[in-house]
């Protein structure tokens, strides 16, 4: 038997998760909107792909905090409470908007590890399972976006 205090701390790590998924994709997804200079179809169109896995992410990981028998938040305001991704409302220089993105990025994975770890402690297999995917996954965003950012 799990204990409660473990479940507890999964289910706040998986909300976590959610929140900083769902701020990462909205930052990329205004980077894409907002990018230019001279290798615009390229960051935009890799900026694209970005938001587009994050999005798909998004609702992954709410059906998981559902398997949990807890509630999913879904507002902005709480989103912006959990996550450890900042907003941004400036528009920087492709660049810079790719290494941000680089920095959050890492913060998302540490985060993941961290939900990895407690859904571990707490036996359950398939968010196991699935953190470890969403781990690889952001590892392979860091992999794209250091290789662009050097």
């Amino acid at each position: 038997m799990v204990r409660k205090d473990i479940m507890e701390e999964l289910i706040n790590l998986l909300k976590k998760s959610l929140a900083e998924t769902f701020t990462l994709y909205l930052k990329a997804h205004y980077y894409h909107w907002n990018v230019e200079g001279s290798d615009f179809a390229q960051y935009h169109s890799f900026l694209e792909s970005i938001y587009t896995e994050l999005w798909n992410a998004v609702d992954a990981i709410a059906e998981h905090v559902r398997t949990t028998k807890s509630y999913v938040p879904g507002s902005l305001s709480r989103f912006k409470e959990l996550s450890v991704v900042e907003d941004e409302v400036n528009i920087p220089a492709a660049l810079s908007m790719l290494s941000k993105l680089r920095d959050d990025n890492q913060k998302v994975i540490e985060e993941l590890e961290k939900a990895h770890d407690m859904s571990v402690a707490a036996k359950c297999h398939g968010i196991t399972n699935f953190l470890e995917e969403r781990i690889d996954v952001h590892f392979k965003h860091d992999w794209m976006l250091r290789a662009i950012t050097r």
